[in-house]
């Protein structure tokens, strides 16, 4: 009799929970057929749900998406569908010893019943090289088959071993239509959602709730909750939601963006090559996208001053004055006062003359590579120091007693002499610079009596290349 107590007790709190769970839980769709989205991988006849339909999950899988596309979901769908026993843990404060335990029951599980365990490990990203490692031997051997849930990409936050004995499935955003869907469905389903009570939802609150939360059904149903529960109903006794509800109830679009994650460094990207191609509007978009998330701006100020170097130079000299002078701005004044010098620098990187020129130092770098550095001339050499016992120095022509400020002289090593390494674009600025070097070349090499000849030119991959082996 005590235990029944016991067992009516636990129901009662488990139904009272139920009640009680926010709506996004209580509406999680139970089965494929009350899944919406991801049609690419669970569509009708796609590989994954025929795998689920008929309880034949053998190989690992890893969800990767943004919140709310049904990662978590699609996990509970395969617990309800399989005979195997399914676990959950969640890595934000699962550790070993957790799957040390999960491990040692699903061994025992195998002998005993020849009953596999499913494992689900949410947010596995979090889990740490060494507990991934703990993982790995037991899905080898297949005492575990892992579900991984994610928002990170796995490439770079999934041991690469786990990786490949998974197969690796993504899932994208919800569209407008399917969140506004899964709402509908929310106030009209009488078990779990508002079927019950007399809820009136304007068709502009309802596409405004969507919009606004970005792909993301929990996002939306959140608001939706909080839009009816906040909401005294009419004399009627009908709650309206119209659009002034609606706006209340989910103040900001959200926008997917960790600062450590894909997101930060994709948009980023974006931003700087849309100031490389020239396109301010699109680099105020980027730059709008990366503040309204909350980016570090002195990232971006630090970007924009590496782009002026590399992307700039001389084509416009100005451009790495102005970035230098709006990221002093930026530290004086901070935000949000602080975002004008950042826009100005934005807008005339993104306007003014190209060239990539500042590249060449790789072109000089890679000569050195190859065949060595050579020895720095006699008459360049420091004659502070040894002048007198070992002549350097000597034959230095100082070129500022020369009306031009200039005079033809040898500045490589003599087996050298006369390598270009630069090469001027030709473009804004950099076109007076070509015409003069070419003529101080030229001059150069009658005066010496040699012959110009081009040193390394590396491609935009040699150079990618380089630059990462600073």
């Amino acid at each position: 009799m005590p235990c029944m107590a016991v067992d009516l007790f636990d129901s009662a709190a488990a139904e009272q929970a139920r009640r009680e769970a926010p709506l996004a839980d209580r509406m999680r769709p139970r089965t494929l057929d009350e899944f919406i989205g991801q049609e690419d991988i669970v569509g009708p006849g796609k590989l994954l749900r025929r795998a689920i339909e008929s309880d034949r999950l053998f190989s690992s899988i890893i969800f990767w998406g943004p919140p709310g596309t049904g990662k978590t979901t699609l996990a509970r769908i395969i617990s309800n569908r399989t005979q195997s026993h399914f676990e959950t843990l969640n890595a934000v404060m699962a550790g070993v010893a957790d799957i040390r335990r999960v491990v040692a029951e699903a061994r025992e599980r195998r002998k005993l019943y020849r009953r596999r365990t499913i494992l689900l490990i949410d947010e596995i990203h979090r889990f740490n090289k060494a507990q991934q490692d703990a993982l790995l031997p037991h899905v080898e051997d297949g005492t575990l088959i892992l579900i991984g849930a994610t928002t990170e990409n796995p490439y770079f936050e999934v041991n690469s071993a786990l990786i490949s004995r998974s197969r690796l499935f993504h899932l994208n955003v919800l569209t407008d239509a399917q969140v506004q869907e899964l709402m509908r469905r929310a106030l009209a389903d009488p078990e779990r959602g508002y079927g019950t009570r007399q809820i009136a939802v304007d068709e502009a609150a309802l596409a405004h709730l969507a919009r606004v939360a970005g792909g993301d059904a929990r996002n939306a149903l959140n608001a939706l909750e909080l839009a009816v529960e906040s909401t005294p109903p009419a004399p009627d006794g009908v709650v309206h939601i119209d659009l002034a509800v609606a706006q209340d109830s989910i103040q900001r679009r959200a926008i997917l963006y960790d600062k450590e994650g894909d997101a930060h460094y994709d948009t980023i990207s974006a931003f700087i090559k849309s100031v490389r191609g020239s396109d301010p509007d699109a680099a105020l978009y980027w730059l709008a996208k990366m503040i309204y998330a909350g980016e570090d701006p002195r990232f971006i100020m630090r970007r924009l001053l590496i782009l002026a170097g590399e992307d700039i130079g001389l084509a416009e000299p100005m451009g790495l004055v102005v970035a230098a002078a709006a990221s002093q701005a930026l530290d004086w004044v901070g935000m949000p006062e602080g975002i004008f010098p950042l826009v100005e620098a934005t807008l005339f990187l993104a306007t003014a003359p190209k060239s990539n020129t500042a590249t060449h130092y790789f072109n000089a770098r890679a000569q050195i590579e190859r065949e060595g550095a050579g020895e720095v001339p006699d008459h360049l050499k420091d004659a502070n120091r040894d002048a007198k016992g070992l002549g350097h120095g000597k034959g230095y022509v100082y070129p500022h007693a020369f009306d031009e400020h200039w005079t033809p002289q040898n500045y490589l090593p003599r087996e050298i002499a006369g390598m270009t390494f630069y090469t001027p674009s030709g473009v804004g600025y950099e076109a007076t610079v070509a015409e003069r070097l070419e003529r101080w070349r030229e001059a150069q090499r009658r005066a010496l009596g040699i012959e110009g000849r081009a040193g390394p030119r590396l491609d935009h991959a040699e150079v990618e290349r380089m630059k990462r082996e600073r």
